[in-house]
């Protein structure tokens, strides 16, 4: 079968291997679609946390079942799955309060172990969800939309509240989404005027900002009445962004960081401390989130034909990785078919 591995910043090679044998309690997927992440431009340009060489990226994955060994009933050959592709523990303290998304030990295809850009690979059936009543190219982006879904969820989003949403990337976009979804009232903020203006068609946003020809402070405070914002989501990875996301918040608000920088994050503590915010993080996701995105894609709640801008075939992916990885691809969200 073929593999394409990333043997070092900005080099793939694609290799020919033995198709993997399944253990118990595995199954055997054909990969049928790869949505590519940020995190694999990242690894691809050596920008990537927690990531060696060489790898096969790919972690946003469709396939079906070819092989299976497991005393479950509810998975069969044929069957059309996604991937959670965070290979927890099961045994540390994350795992042991529900938290399998931050395991002290966990392991995420594509990232700590080999992904999906390959045509086979075994996985636990426990990482399995079934998605026979979506399309493949839906199923490929129920973990992209897992992210944005769970950092809704760790917000506690109040109906009406006031949302900001820096950074209209794939995950930004998710995040605005399952913000609607939550009743809340979203200000989309970006550098880029087309990306702001797929988040006012596609994720039905309330207000756009560009922040590069905009005071976005005084911007927000004029749309809220002086208030700011109830939740601020920084999906950016930009430290800049980061450490100054503070001051679109409201007193008594939340700031959640969903993008990852290789930097300190630092913000005056007085003013932090006046205004009594909470700061959280949000990693990955959880069984909970991939079940409820693949809710509301049945329900036709989350517009994934628009969201795929880009589809290449897994033979030709090599020549047009480089140019899908470039500001002027104008690409949303990028698909790799076998």
């Amino acid at each position: 079968m073929k593999s394409l591995v990333c043997e070092k910043p900005n080099q793939f090679v694609m290799n020919d291997v033995t198709k993997p044998s399944i253990k118990d309690g595995e199954a055997l997927i054909r990969i049928r679609r790869v949505g590519i992440c940020g995190t694999d431009f990242h690894a691809y340009r050596g920008r990537q946390p927690y990531f060696s060489y060489p790898r096969v990226l790919g972690h946003e994955l469709a396939g079906e079942i070819v092989d299976i060994k497991t005393s479950q009933k509810n998975y069969v050959i044929g069957d059309q799955v996604t991937i959670i592709p965070y290979l927890e523990c099961g045994t540390c303290i994350a795992c042991r309060n529900g938290k399998p998304n931050c395991c002290t030990k966990l392991e995420v295809l594509g990232v700590h172990t080999d992904g999906g850009m390959q045509e086979y690979m075994t996985i636990p059936v426990s990482h399995l969800m079934k998605t026979n009543d979506i399309t493949l190219e839906q199923a490929a982006t129920v973990e992209c939309f897992s992210i944005g879904a769970h950092a809704v969820r760790r917000a506690d989003i109040n109906h009406s509240e006031f949302v900001a949403v820096i950074g209209a990337g794939p995950i930004g976009l998710g995040v605005m989404k399952f913000a609607k979804l939550a009743g809340a009232k979203v200000i989309a903020l970006d550098v880029n005027e087309k990306r702001l203006d797929f988040c006012k068609k596609w994720a039905d946003v309330d207000y756009v900002i560009d922040v590069a020809s905009t005071d976005a402070i005084e911007e927000i405070k004029k749309i809220t009445n002086g208030d700011f914002v109830n939740v601020v989501f920084d999906v950016t990875g930009n430290v800049n962004s980061m450490n100054n996301a503070y001051n679109y918040a409201a007193n008594g608000g939340r700031i959640v960081y969903v993008g990852l920088v290789q930097a300190d994050i630092s913000f005056p503590d007085p003013e932090f401390h006046r205004k009594e915010l909470t700061l959280l993080s949000s990693r990955n996701a959880t069984k909970q989130d991939f079940e409820y995105v693949i809710q509301t894609i049945k329900q036709g709640q989350v517009d994934t034909n628009a969201f795929i801008t880009s589809k290449t075939s897994f033979e030709e992916i090599m020549d047009e990785f480089e140019s899908l990885s470039k500001p002027e691809s104008n690409t949303i969200k990028a698909m790799i078919t076998f």
